[in-house]
C-alpha cells in the first residue's frame, strides 16, 4: 500500500512539473498567461491544475514565491561579494535589473497581472498581488541594511525606512526604463546609486560583519 509519505512526495514532484509548465507559459505570454494555456503545456485538464493550486491566484502566488527566492538569492550574492560599498551597491542594483530585463514576461506577469479577463479566465487584482512581493524584498533588503550598517540609536527604523525606499526606487525605476529604454543599463545604475550616496556613503560598518 502507498504510504501518505510517498503520496505526498509524488503530490511534490507533481506540482513542480505543473510550475515548469506554468513558467514556460509564462515566459511566452506574460500576463496574459491562462490556465487553459498552462493546462494545455502540461498536457493535463484545467480541473486537475485547480486541484493542485486552487485557482489562477494560487498558482500565480507559487510561481511568485519561486521567482521571488531566486531573486532574493542572486541579490544577496551581490551584496556579500567582495567589494567597497559603492561598488557593491551597484552591483546590487545591476543584479535586480538585470533579472528584469532577461525575463521581461515573468517581471510583467508577476508586477502587471492583466486587469480583466482574458480567455474567459477572471484577471488579477494587481495591488493586492505585486504588493505582497515588493514589501518582502523591502524586508530582505532592511534586514541587511541593519545588520550590516552603524546608523545609530535609530538603526532598526532608518533601516526599514531605507530597505522599502530602495526598493521602490528600484521597482519604479527598472518599470519606467525595461519600457521606455532611456539609457543602458550601466547608466541607469550609476544614476541610481548617485541618488543612494549621501548619508549611506558616510555611515560606518558594523564591527564584525561583512560590509555593505
Amino acid at each position: 500500500m502507498e504510504t501518505s509519505e510517498r503520496r505526498g512526495s509524488a503530490s511534490t514532484r507533481r506540482r513542480e512539473e505543473l510550475l515548469e509548465a506554468a513558467n514556460r507559459v509564462v515566459m511566452r505570454d506574460g500576463p496574459e498567461a491562462s490556465m487553459n494555456a498552462i493546462a494545455a503545456e502540461a498536457g493535463i485538464t484545467k480541473p486537475i491544475l485547480y486541484r493542485h493550486f486552487g485557482d489562477k491566484g494560487g498558482l500565480y502566488r507559487a510561481l511568485a514565491v519561486r521567482h521571488t527566492d531566486a531573486l532574493l538569492a542572486s541579490l544577496r550574492e551581490a551584496l556579500d561579494a567582495p567589494a567597497d560599498r559603492r561598488e557593491r551597491v551597484e552591483n546590487t542594483l545591476d543584479t535586480y535589473l538585470a533579472a528584469i530585463e532577461a525575463r521581461p514576461q515573468v517581471y510583467r506577469f508577476l508586477m502587471h497581472p492583466a486587469d480583466g479577463g482574458s480567455h474567459g479566465e477572471p484577471g488579477f487584482a494587481a495591488g493586492q498581488q505585486t504588493a505582497p512581493l515588493l514589501r518582502r524584498l523591502g524586508e530582505e533588503l532592511a534586514e541587511v541594511i541593519d545588520e550590516r550598517v552603524d546608523l545609530g540609536p535609530e538603526s532598526a527604523e532608518l533601516a526599514r525606512v531605507w530597505g522599502h525606499g530602495i526598493v521602490g526606487m528600484m521597482h519604479a525605476a527598472g518599470d519606467w526604463w525595461l519600457t521606455d529604454r532611456p539609457c543602458s543599463r550601466a547608466q541607469l545604475v550609476r544614476h541610481l546609486a548617485d541618488l543612494l550616496w549621501g548619508r549611506l556613503a558616510a555611515a560606518g560598518d558594523r564591527v564584525g560583519v561583512p560590509g555593505f
